[in-house]
């Protein structure tokens, strides 16, 4: 399991994370979702242990990360930033890998490279970046890992070699009880990797919870009334998002289903439905209600 326990970091009176405290289950695919500037990063490097925690702590399994050899050579961390390789190619780095992880398997690696067959011999700078991505994901997967934290996780990647990483990921984490931990803005992808999400706002979790159960607890609503109807009218729902277009209300509201659509009934509406919801609007109405502007969020 994944510990942070109060954990406090800043940079230059700069707050990133604010008295933290997160479990994450092992075993689970665990999405992070936020604004810029929210902490995600912050957390992965903690994680690490490439940052010090300035109070608090930060385990796994029930031992602190930080300055710890054995914890890392249970974890791996594929950043955003892939420059550090690029006087490498990809034996290099597959025997780099090797050097700090013992339980490196070439098997894997030669399976998982006949997948993407990246060239073995080339400098990694030569490689455009979702190439770069690919080649880190093996030797991350190759070197059998626990725990594995990605930021932007399947950024410059196209649409085949997506489903391929995401293939092997799973694999992994079926074949190994892999715990992974992706940063990501694109919702959509951690909507379809992802089991449990948690959302940062100024370092802070606002909430943390099983995607199917955070799915079930939000809801759109859509309605036709005779008069444009505001959040006011509704006081027994917990209402996130209201708005009036072309003779129709959209509501989003937090709380039961068949509660909520009965709540929003009793009003009397000539046509009332509901309509599910992705996790990418979730996000949305959910920053929005922390006071973000969703045309800024849409953009």
């Amino acid at each position: 399991m994944i510990k942070f326990e109060n954990v406090t970091k800043k940079f230059d009176g700069f707050t990133a994370l604010d008295d933290l405290t997160l479990e994450i289950n092992k075993g689970s695919a665990y999405g992070l979702l936020g604004s810029n500037g929210a902490g995600k990063s912050t957390m992965l490097r903690l994680l690490t242990g490439v940052y010090k925690a300035d109070s608090g702590v930060v385990s796994i399994s029930g031992t602190p990360v930080y300055d710890n050899a054995g914890v890392k050579q249970r974890l791996i961390f594929i950043s955003d930033e892939t420059a550090q390789y690029s006087n490498m190619t990809l034996n290099n780095m597959k025997k780099f890998y090797k050097t700090f992880y013992p339980n490196f398997s070439d098997e894997i690696f030669t399976r998982l490279h006949g997948m993407l067959n990246l060239p073995l011999n080339k400098k990694t700078s030569s490689f455009s970046k979702g190439m770069k991505r690919q080649a880190a994901v093996i030797c991350a997967i190759a070197a059998r890992p626990e725990y594995l934290f990605l930021d932007e996780a399947f950024d410059g990647l196209d649409p085949s070699m997506r489903i391929a990483v995401k293939k092997m990921m799973i694999e992994a984490m079926a074949d190994n009880e892999m715990t992974v931990v992706i940063s990501s803005h694109n919702l959509k992808e951690v909507e379809e990797f992802c089991d449990t999400v948690g959302m940062l706002h100024q370092g802070k979790i606002v909430f943390t919870r099983d995607l199917s159960e955070l799915k079930g607890n939000i809801h759109k609503i859509q309605a036709s009334f005779d008069k444009e109807l505001t959040k006011e009218d509704f006081p027994e729902l917990d209402v996130l998002y209201i708005e009036y277009t072309a003779g129709l209300t959209y509501i989003i509201a937090k709380g039961d289903a068949e509660e909520n659509l009965s709540a929003v009934k009793a009003k009397g509406p000539s046509f009332c439905d509901l309509i599910p919801l992705s996790l990418e609007e979730i996000f949305i109405y959910e920053m929005e209600a922390l006071g973000y502007d969703k045309n800024q969020l849409d953009s």
